[in-house]
């Protein structure tokens, strides 16, 4: 099943904490009610970025691995 988001961010080739940074402004930026992918081949972020989502109150759609990339889909609910 693919996943449909308003925004994304390529955080490919960046390394902890990078990642998890970028995704909290971009959080921050995204309109409550849309869908940020963020997409990231470190392996922490697989589990970082959901951790970050749920500790600011946003919900984790789903996770999908293509090759060596997480692409992670967060909603903003608040």
């Amino acid at each position: 099943m693919s996943f449909k988001a308003d925004r994304r961010l390529n955080c490919l080739g960046m390394f902890c904490p990078m990642p998890v940074l970028k995704t909290k402004v971009e959080l921050e930026k995204t309109p409550v009610g849309q869908t940020l992918e963020v997409i990231a081949d470190d392996p922490a972020a697989e589990l970082d970025i959901p951790s970050l989502a749920r500790s600011v109150g946003q919900e984790i759609v789903a996770i999908q691995k293509e090759g060596k990339a997480n692409h992670i889909f967060v909603k903003r609910i608040k």
